[in-house]
């Protein structure tokens, strides 16, 4: 046996994937095409934003890398959503595009991962399970669990215009085998779409002509550890398309592939390309951009907001029709990448494949986009093919919503980008309180360490102490903990404002979790739908489906009405199997 886990693909999925396994006590290979490219950050170099930096704490509370790393190699560090509540408020880093992956791979090696380089083309199997993989060069590795985390690489075409390359990333290939082996094992796979935008050469841009981006937070991290160094800070900008812009994009739509019919799959509705911009909102007058730098030993500038994949001519002229960039250098050109994404509702709440005992899936091959839900579901897949049972209800974590919502629900034809709003437990799934959610569970687990624990426990001592001393006038909106606790620990302060503020939402949220769960824990296995009174047809369809585990499940289907749900009930009771 080669090893006891072998991860395929080395993003942010597989290396929180392989590092779970290793802290497990694992042993653990990680295949990946390019031993160099470990931890890529294969667009933005940023972590974080709405509902995704809930996800990199909450990877954090349970013993995950993302947070550190991040923490390790920020270069801007800001809260999104400021004027509005703390169930939205969102942290939210540019990173350094090199040195991520540098401490990426450190924290593998430390762990014990072994990285093996080469291409995945087939599965083994013995006796109904997975015993391992074949690589395209004829070696076999042998292992009692494997999880698939290959991004954007499984049959990956990348577009510019009117050119096509395979590819999963640009200057890379793509693995073509192992999807025909995928479909060789009767899985249900789909084309989906995401892009990057032009990258430009700081030297070449009039940065007096840009308006330097506010609200930048020096100290700010997302670790419960507080790193231990930081890195110097870069400031980020702001610029504006107009219309001059959306007719250089509109006497190319022609051109893009998008509209020309060569890509099939769908992107992003959240984070359309400049060309859906201008399309679909021609009632805008302007389009914000962002332009970030990738790094501190780098002129590279990410121009955030302008996805695209027109030729390259049409994205220079683009780029030059706008304030400050005239003589702007692209020395990226933007593309798209469409890959081979499997349907998510095949997969368990742990994310195994239930046909294939042993096989798990995680990251953009399930149907998310971001590195964070990537990184979110390798960790749970990590875990869960180390031996080790972890799932996470909507009521306990952003990611048990997430996951929940991709394996009940799929997918819908695009890739999903988790959102505050489809959680509907969204006032205790916060950033602030993630540690006291999930590190308890982690630590159980075997994945926080003494030292991250022993700073866990002191902490909610200290938030326990400061809250028997916290008087009533902390819950008035005007009051903040630095009036009544002038001398408090910032993150203790805060922690006991917020419950103070939120006492009321908790205890009512709480009813809701309760009822909640009650529905989780009624199963729904075996029920023949087709014969439960009741049902209009829609509903029957959806639920034979989608086969919900669960009543609470079943709940959450679109077409699946209450009445649907009283009519199931009812079949549950006549049966003897009490809700």
């Amino acid at each position: 046996m080669d090893a006891d886990v072998i991860v395929v693909g080395a993003g942010h999925a597989g290396c929180e994937a392989a590092l779970a396994g290793a802290r497990l006590g694992r042993r653990v290979l990680l295949v990946t095409l390019h031993a160099d490219q470990v931890g890529r950050l294969s667009c933005n170099p940023a972590v974080g934003g709405l509902a995704k930096g809930t996800l990199v704490r909450e990877i954090d509370a349970l013993g995950g890398a993302m947070a550190r790393v991040a923490d390790a190699t920020t270069i801007q560090f800001r809260r999104l959503n400021t004027r509005k509540g703390l169930a939205v408020q969102a942290s939210r880093a540019q990173v350094d595009i090199d040195r991520y992956p540098v401490a990426m791979a450190a924290a593998l090696a430390a762990a014990g991962v072994r990285v093996v380089e080469g291409e995945a083309a087939d599965l083994l199997l013995h006796a109904g399970r997975v015993a391992g993989l074949e690589m395209l060069d004829g070696r076999t590795l042998h292992a009692l669990a494997v999880v698939l985390t290959t991004g954007t690489f499984l049959g990956g075409v990348l577009h510019r215009g009117g050119e096509q390359q395979v590819g999963g990333r640009v200057g890379e290939g793509a693995a073509h085998a192992l999807s025909g082996a995928l479909r060789g094992l009767g899985l249900r796979l789909a084309r989906l779409k995401t892009g990057t935008t032009p990258r430009l050469d700081a030297r070449t841009v009039d940065w007096s002509r840009l308006q330097v981006q506010p609200d930048a937070l020096e100290g700010g991290h997302f670790s419960f550890t507080p790193p231990a160094s930081r890195l110097p800070r870069r400031d980020c900008y702001l610029a504006w398309t107009h219309e001059g812009t959306h007719d250089v994009i509109r006497a190319h739509l022609a051109d893009s592939p998008l509209y020309s019919g060569a890509i099939t799959g769908r992107g992003p509705r959240y984070c359309p390309c400049i060309e859906d911009k201008v399309t679909r909102f021609g009632d805008k007058e302007r389009h914000q951009l962002f332009l970030e730098p990738e790094g501190l030993d780098t002129h590279r500038i990410y121009v955030n907001g302008a996805s695209t994949s027109l030729p390259a001519a049409a994205q220079l002229a683009m780029i030059r029709s706008i304030a400050g960039l005239e003589h702007a250098e692209i020395v990226q050109f933007g593309y798209a990448v469409e890959y081979d994404a499997i349907d998510p509702t095949q997969l368990a709440p742990t994310l195994e494949l239930p046909a294939v005992p042993g096989l798990y899936f995680a990251g953009q091959v399930t149907g998310p986009s971001g590195y964070e839900a990537a990184a979110a579901q390798g960790l749970v897949a990590g875990v869960n093919a180390a031996g080790v049972p972890l799932t996470l209800g909507r009521d306990e974590a952003c990611i048990g919503v997430m996951i929940d919502d991709l394996t009940t629900l799929g997918v819908g034809g695009e890739p999903y980008r988790m959102f505050p709003s489809r959680a509907e437990h969204r006032l205790v799934l916060r950033e602030d309180n993630a540690d006291r959610r999930l590190t308890p569970r982690g630590r159980a687990l075997g994945l926080v360490t003494d030292a991250a624990w022993a700073r866990f426990e002191a902490k909610r001592a200290a938030v326990e102490a400061l809250s028997a001393r916290a008087p009533d006038v902390l819950r008035r909106p005007e009051v903040t903990w630095m009036d009544v606790f002038p001398d408090a620990d910032p993150e203790v302060g805060g922690q006991v404002e917020i419950d103070f503020k939120y006492a009321g939402y908790v205890q009512r949220e709480a009813l809701r979790q309760a009822q909640a769960r009650r529905l989780e824990g009624v199963s729904l296995h075996d029920i023949d739908f087709a014969g439960v009174v009741g049902l209009s047809t829609e509903a029957r369809e959806r639920l034979t489906l989608a086969r919900p585990a669960t009543l609470g499940a079943a709940a959450r289907l679109p077409g699946v009405p209450p009445t649907a749900i009283q009519a199931l009930t009812m079949t549950l009771v006549r049966l003897g199997r009490g809700v």
